[in-house]
């Protein structure tokens, strides 16, 4: 497992760049804009941390602006912590036979979800291209937030 990012979403762009970049010192490693999803992600690493950065994108700090408004009451600001897995599958079945509820199944091989005991929310992102899809994965839901 590596490390890759935490999330934290912030209401005003212009102003949490100010914030982490002017005045922090981090520099932005690169951004993506999705029209459908109404977002934009935008990827800070420490200036020490330069080279790891932008040879193996981790670790960065992951800046969610949602277009739309929303209030990010009772601590949905911060986002979660992000970990590059082997084998998404191996991890979730690891994770679930050890008693941990799997919020967010990797149904595409791809993205799983799960939730500290203290609430926090782990994402796990397969390494490389998604995993083609299999039971008992797919069929599974999703439970509650993450």
């Amino acid at each position: 497992m590596r490390y890759l990012h935490t999330m934290i979403r912030v209401s005003d762009l212009q102003a949490s760049l100010d914030f982490y970049c002017a005045k922090l010192g981090l520099i932005e490693s690169h951004r993506y804009e999705s029209e459908p999803g109404r977002f934009t992600l935008i990827y800070l690493y420490a200036p020490e941390d330069a080279g790891q950065a932008l040879n193996n994108q981790a670790p960065l700090i992951e800046l969610t602006y949602n277009w739309d408004t929303e209030d990010y009451g009772g601590g949905r600001n911060f986002g979660h912590l992000a970990f590059e897995v082997d084998n998404i599958y191996e991890t979730c079945r690891k994770l679930q036979d050890a008693g941990v509820l799997i919020n967010r199944p990797p149904r595409d091989g791809h993205m799983a979800f799960v939730r500290s005991p203290d609430a926090i929310s782990i994402e796990f992102l397969q390494k490389g291209q998604p995993l083609a899809p299999q039971e008992p994965w797919v069929s599974m839901g999703n439970v509650g937030v993450w």
